[in-house]
């Protein structure tokens, strides 16, 4: 169990870091904060560039935590919150299939975080190595998941329309 959630940790923690180094620095064909921020601000999420850097952040920081084992659940409740926002409020109307740019992909990121935080990092992570089990608890686990479900929410409620 312990090699199948260090697989799965590195996997979906590389994957959503990567996406998150987009975002945040272009790296990997994406369009850095100034782009990123742009077509955020398209969404509806003004400003652009603040919303572009915290999905960054989310994406990047998360990923990484949830990959190295660190922190667990932060790590994935970051993940999630943004694959939240991701589903809502652009894949949701292009149905299930990401061939059709649907739910599919960031569903699967948000369960498979999900799955990490509710397992925990197991026994090859840093959690692990440095004897940290403060958010181990069930209790927390739920709070913290519960809190990224609330922040995704809010950041959804953050989208204005464009001004005409």
């Amino acid at each position: 169990m312990d090699a199948a959630l260090l697989i799965v940790r590195l996997i979906i923690g590389l994957a959503l870091a990567a996406h998150g180094a987009q975002k945040l620095f272009g790296w990997f064909g994406g369009h850095g904060l100034k782009g990123t921020g742009e077509a955020f601000g398209s969404m509806g999420w003004r400003p652009g560039p603040l919303f572009a850097l915290m999905a960054g952040l989310g994406e990047f920081g998360g990923g990484l935590l949830t990959a190295i084992g660190l922190l667990n659940p932060i790590g994935p409740a970051l993940v999630i919150v943004v694959m939240l926002n991701a589903i809502f409020a652009v894949h949701w109307k292009n149905g299930f299939f990401a061939m059709a740019n649907g739910v599919e992909l960031p569903l699967m990121n948000a369960a498979g975080a999900l799955a990490i935080a509710f397992a925990g990092p197991g026994a090859y992570s840093l959690d692990a190595w440095i004897n940290f089990g403060a958010l181990s608890d069930p209790g927390t686990k739920w709070i913290v998941i519960g809190a990224a479900v609330i922040v995704a929410v809010l950041n959804l409620l953050a989208r204005r329309p464009a001004p005409a």
